[in-house]
Formats: C-alpha cells, sequence, structure tokens
C-alpha cells in the first residue's frame, strides 16, 4: 500500500483498524501497537523498557510464533558466549575453528530476543554489539537473522518508588544507540478496565499465538511498500526528522546522524501502517526513538514536545511550498521537474495534480494529463491512486479516440461545419508535417482528440512540444 491519507494539519489521533496484538493473547500494548509493528515492518532492533511481570518477554515470543519464526530466547545475565556460537572445534586437515551447533546456537535463528539486557556483563555486552547491529557473530554474518529483539527492567538510575532492580545497569549508549525504537511496557495502573480483564483471565495460557497468519499476511504486505517507498522516502519526513533532530540537539539532547535515519525509517513504516501522516503519530514515533531511558536519562517531556511542535510546522510549511511553486509554474515540463524535486507523499502528488486539474486551462490540462498519465500508472512520479484516477479520467478519453473527422453539412442556416479544413486542422497539420516517428503518433493522436471535440489551442506547436519536454524528462528519470 501507499501513504494515501497525509493530513498535515489533524491533531486528531488517527485511529487504525482492529488491533492485531489482542489475537495473539497480548494485551496492555495498544497504545504502543504501531509502534511495535513498525519495528516489524522495518526488521531495526526493538528494546523493550519495563517492570517486572509486564509482558515484555511474553509479547516478544509471541510475535516469533505468530509469524513462524525460528526463534531463539537467550537471559543475558545468565548466558555464555557458547551458547551463541556452540563450541569451537579445530580443524586439523584446514587449519580453522568450525563450531558444532546445538538447538540454541544462533546461526540459523530468524529472530533473536535478548532478555534482561541490562544484566549482562560487560564482556558480552560488547560480543552482543555485533549482533545486534551488524547481524554477526565472530565477524560472521547470520544471513536468516531478520529480528533482534531486547528486553530489560529500568536502569537502577531511573527508578522510582518501592521497586528495587538491582543489578539493572544502564546501557552503554553507543549500544543503546543501534536499537531503532524503545518500547515502554505499561504497568498495572496504566492499563484501561479492558485491559486489566484480559490480562487477568487465565484462559489461553500456555497456547501458541496463532491468527491464522494474518500479522504474517500485513507485515509481508506493510514491508513490501516500505521496500518501495523507501527509495523516495516523502519530503514530509525528511524535513520533519531533519528539524525535529537539530532541535533536540541544540537542546542538549544528542541525537547522532544514525539516529536520525533510524527515525526516519521508523516514520515511514509507522505511516505506511496508518495510512497517514498525522502530528500524534510522529509525535509517538518521536517518543519511542529516543534511547536516553535505556541509561536514565529520560528527556523531559515539554522538551520533546516542543522540538516536535517546532519540526512539525516547519515541515508541514516546507511541504506546502513545493506545492504552490507547481501551481505556479507556467512550463508544464518544469511542472514535472517540481514534482520529482519535491519527492511528496503519494497523497501530497495526488493533492497536488487535483488543484492543478481544477485550476488550469483545458488545452494545458488535456496536454500535461495525455503526457504524464502512462508515467503515473507505472508507479514512475509516486503519485497516489487517487491522482491517477484524475489523470485517467482526462488522458483516457485522448488516448482510445478514433481519430475520425467527419464532415456535417449544415442542416440549417447558420450552422456551422466540422471539417478537416478548418484553421484548427490546418494548423496541427503544419505541426504534423514537421514531426516523425513515435513523436508523430503522439501528436497525431491528441490533435485528433481535439478536432472531434472541438478543443482550441492556443498554439498547436507550444502545445505538442510541451507534450514532447515532458516525456523527454520522464524518460531521462527512467535512465532512457
Amino acid at each position: 500500500m501507499r501513504i494515501d491519507t497525509i493530513s498535515k494539519a489533524d491533531e486528531t489521533t488517527h485511529v487504525r483498524p482492529k488491533s492485531l496484538l489482542p489475537s495473539l493473547g497480548v494485551h496492555g500494548f495498544c497504545a504502543v501497537e504501531t509502534v511495535i509493528l513498525a519495528a516489524l515492518v522495518t526488521e531495526d532492533p526493538l528494546l523493550l523498557i519495563g517492570k517486572s511481570g509486564t509482558g515484555k518477554t511474553f509479547l516478544l515470543n509471541s510475535l516469533s510464533e505468530a509469524l513462524s519464526l525460528e526463534h531463539r530466547h537467550y537471559n543475558a545475565s545468565l548466558i555464555s558466549f557458547d551458547d551463541l556460537v556452540g563450541f569451537p572445534f579445530p580443524e586439523q586437515d584446514s587449519g580453522t575453528v568450525r563450531f558444532l551447533e546445538t538447538p540454541a546456537t544462533v546461526w540459523t535463528a530468524q529472530s533473536v530476543l535478548i532478555d534482561e539486557l541490562s544484566r549482562c556483563k560487560p564482556e558480552h555486552q560488547n560480543r552482543l554489539f555485533s549482533l545486534i547491529h551488524e547481524r554477526r557473530v565472530q565477524g560472521l554474518p547470520l544471513p536468516n537473522l531478520r529480528y533482534r529483539w531486547a528486553a530489560m527492567n529500568p536502569p537502577s538510575s531511573d527508578q522510582n518508588g518501592s521497586d528495587d532492580y538491582t543489578g539493572s545497569e544502564a546501557l552503554d549508549p553507543a549500544l543503546a544507540d543501534r536499537f531503532g525504537l524503545f518500547v515502554t511496557a505499561a504497568d498495572w495502573a496504566d492499563l484501561d478496565a479492558n485491559e486489566r480483564l484480559a490480562i487477568t483471565n487465565p484462559a489461553g495460557e500456555g497456547k501458541i499465538a496463532d491468527d491464522g497468519g494474518r500479522l504474517a499476511s500485513k507485515i509481508s504486505h506493510w514491508r513490501q511498500s516500505f521496500l518501495t517507498q523507501i527509495e523516495t522516502c516523502p519530503h514530509l519526513i525528511l524535513t520533519y526528522v531533519t528539524g525535529v533532530v537539530s532541535h533536540l540537539n541544540t537542546a542538549a539532547i544528542r541525537i547522532s546522524p544514525r539516529r536520525a535515519r533510524l527515525i526516519a525509517r521508523s516514520l515511514l513504516a509507522a505511516s505506511i501502517i496508518e495510512g497517514a501522516t498525522t502530528s500524534p503519530l510522529f509525535h509517538r514515533v518521536l517518543e519511542s526513538s529516543l534511547p536516553q531511558a535505556t541509561y536514565g536519562a529520560v528527556p523531559g517531556l515539554a522538551v520533546i514536545r516542543a522540538a516536535h511542535r517546532a519540526a512539525w510546522d516547519g515541515a508541514a510549511e516546507a511541504a506546502d511550498a513545493w506545492v504552490h511553486q507547481f501551481l505556479a509554474e507556467p512550463s508544464l515540463a518544469a511542472k514535472i521537474d517540481i514534482l520529482i524535486k519535491a519527492k511528496p507523499s503519494p497523497d501530497e502528488a495526488s493533492q497536488a495534480i487535483a488543484q492543478f486539474l481544477a485550476q488550469d486551462d483545458e488545452a494545458r490540462r488535456l496536454a500535461f494529463s495525455f503526457a504524464v498519465y502512462p508515467a503515473a500508472t507505472a508507479g514512475i512520479l509516486g503519485i497516489g491512486s487517487e491522482g491517477v484516477n484524475d489523470l485517467a479520467k482526462v488522458a483516457a478519453p485522448i488516448l482510445s479516440v478514433d481519430g475520425q473527422v467527419h464532415w456535417v453539412q449544415p442542416s440549417y442556416s447558420g450552422a456551422q461545419p466540422i471539417s478537416p479544413t478548418s484553421d484548427a486542422a490546418t494548423a496541427f497539420a503544419k505541426v504534423l508535417n514537421s514531426l516523425t516517428g513515435a513523436r508523430l503518433e503522439r501528436a497525431k493522436q491528441f490533435f485528433n482528440y481535439c478536432l472531434v471535440n472541438r478543443i482550441s489551442l492556443k498554439s498547436a506547436s507550444r502545445t505538442e512540444k510541451d507534450i514532447n519536454a515532458i516525456i523527454v524528462r520522464l524518460r531521462r528519470e527512467l535512465g532512457q
């Protein structure tokens, strides 16, 4: 799917279709479900933070079951490195060392959960670094590994009340920065009445999480869209992330360049999942993208909110600027340049197309739609489905016209005949005589439609050149 609903000014909470996690027996995570699903779509590392008994491990193990993954669950406070890689065995003939695998080794895993990460011994934490960051152990790649998950209690420097998680130490900031998203698990006081009942109910205890493949199907569909759109990430997302990272760094909340890219990836995935880009969604993803909570340096909510607001307003304004430029540009070919350089979301592009078709004169609308529609249907310009449909309404009749122009004998005094020898036909013929090949065929198609439908062109030559310039620009975009 494409991001088909952009609402830059919308401050209401966007409601997605029915939640997916409760069908797996997982409750208490609805408020952060989009963030969790975004991590599944991007396949960037995910870290859950929460008090004991809040369902962190249960959630991640349930996800692995629902997605039918070959899963490994390690307790970082107890793990030895041999548990990960197996026992080294020297190969005397080759002079190399191979690892004798066990059912617990990581080599064939598709998902890995490192539990109690904050209780990990420093030497093991360093070894886990490459697993989380690079999908490697001992410098060797893990080609099957898609998901790297971890869970931890709040670090001892960030504990309130009577809870005592002695031994839960702050993460090394460099390790924390390798995780894409951070989800705080809700405690009892944060749950609503329905969530409390669902969690208390012992029915289903010990069952394998199985929703009939619904979650796996959704993730696969969203992942495909993500991989397509990541090549031309919407300008709104890029502008927002650039702004919010700058604002946070100015406020002495360091956000690394690497994290800026991770935030953009998460925002794109979340926007695809919810089918919209809204201010509340961006704010929610931003809050879940900050690693400071893992080492007890949680930034103030007011600072985050202020940085978000400034970045959102700036991105929305910047996103609108290209639209005004697009609509004001007199050259049809230059409009394509603006559209390509702006890299808008599909819905933004559709809105700009709709405004152009509603405002400009008929001949220019016809020429633009005729030239652009085939590229739009092929997805070259990233125009959303509504924009493609708008172009189709104008272009389809041109592409299907039979090209025949009939003489109509006047049946009463004053009637005007339709004649191929009219001034328009003469002007069209003059242009056609100078053309050859595919350019000639396109011009014939367009001019025939204008004759049949009595469309008046201010300059047949200028209109044909506009059509050709658009097509040349689009071919250049394709590298042809």
